[in-house]
């Protein structure tokens, strides 16, 4: 069974350089603080729903979901804690959040599937976001040790080394349950292998969308959801692919995004605007130029 990790950014930035900048601005990191608080709060919703759709069997899985629910909720308040502590927001993030973007591109057919492959579904999607979870903690924690030291930084940082072991043992318990069904025969391995690939494609595209605010963001969403389309049935594609064109070519909370991003710097670093901003921005569209380089 292929083993899938989370994949770097458009822009080649691995999760350790992003973090390296984000603990260097305050309120950067406190607006990421407060989306790990959001998301950890939003999977209780999310692990609730899976559990009423198992209705108790198996009960295994079931008694399982249940203590990952309570995991999520422990991370959240212990993040809660410490941004209230700290004196700081813990509203709804001011865009649209990670899980937002996550089921904004899940395929519908999952949710009309039979139950054995909603729950395959299921399973792998959450271990493709738990284990973008322990490459972001990690990678946090890693910059706050080479950071400046300070009591804020050093309770951040314990909150998070509390965190991460829990997120590393949700991805093996994940792996556990995708081998054994995927154990069961041919056609079970290759459905697992599938779901994999599928929902691997689905979590990098949603979390690159929160990330990415650059210049043609909206084209590389693009490519993201067909290439998630390609991933399922050819007669639910053109479905798939109406239903979030829309959002994705108009892309409002990107659109949000850019002007909050770029009214901080404004505000905050006038000189910084055009000097940073705007070069940061435009960047983006270097991906976009046809290649020179010949085969």
């Amino acid at each position: 069974m292929p083993v899938t990790y989370p994949r770097k950014l458009s822009n080649n930035l691995s999760a350790r350089q992003v973090m390296q900048q984000v603990v260097k601005k305050r309120e950067l990191q406190i607006l990421f603080l407060n989306s790990y608080r959001f998301n950890e709060q939003r999977s209780c919703l999310e692990l609730t729903s899976l559990i009423e759709l198992l209705d108790g069997e198996p009960a295994e899985l079931v008694r399982d979901l249940s203590h990952h629910v309570s995991d999520e909720a422990r991370h959240a308040v212990w993040l809660t804690d410490l941004l209230y502590e700290l004196g700081e927001p813990i509203g709804n993030p001011a865009t649209s959040s990670y899980i937002d973007e996550l089921n904004r591109l899940l395929d519908s057919s999952a949710a009309g599937a039979r139950k054995d492959e909603a729950v395959v579904a299921a399973l792998a999607s959450i271990n493709a976001t738990e284990k973008r979870g322990c490459q972001t903690f990690s990678a946090h924690i890693h910059a706050l040790k080479t950071a400046p030291a300070s009591e804020e930084n050093a309770r951040i940082q314990a909150t998070l080394e509390k965190i991460l072991p829990e997120e590393a043992a949700h991805v093996r318990w994940g792996n556990r349950w995708l081998c054994r069904i995927a154990s069961r025969s041919a056609a079970d391995r290759a459905r697992v292998d599938e779901a994999k690939h599928r929902y691997s494609l689905i979590e990098h595209a949603a979390y690159a969308a929160g990330m990415d605010i650059t210049a043609g963001a909206e084209l590389r969403r693009l490519a993201s959801l067909v290439d998630i389309a390609n991933t399922i049935p050819a007669w639910q594609r053109p479905a798939y692919l109406l239903e979030r064109l829309p959002q994705t070519l108009l892309a409002p909370d990107l659109q949000k995004s850019r002007f909050l991003a770029a009214r901080r710097v404004w505000e905050q670093e006038p000189a910084q605007f055009f000097e940073t901003f705007v070069p940061m921005f435009l960047s983006g569209l270097k991906g976009l130029r046809p290649s020179s380089s010949r085969a």
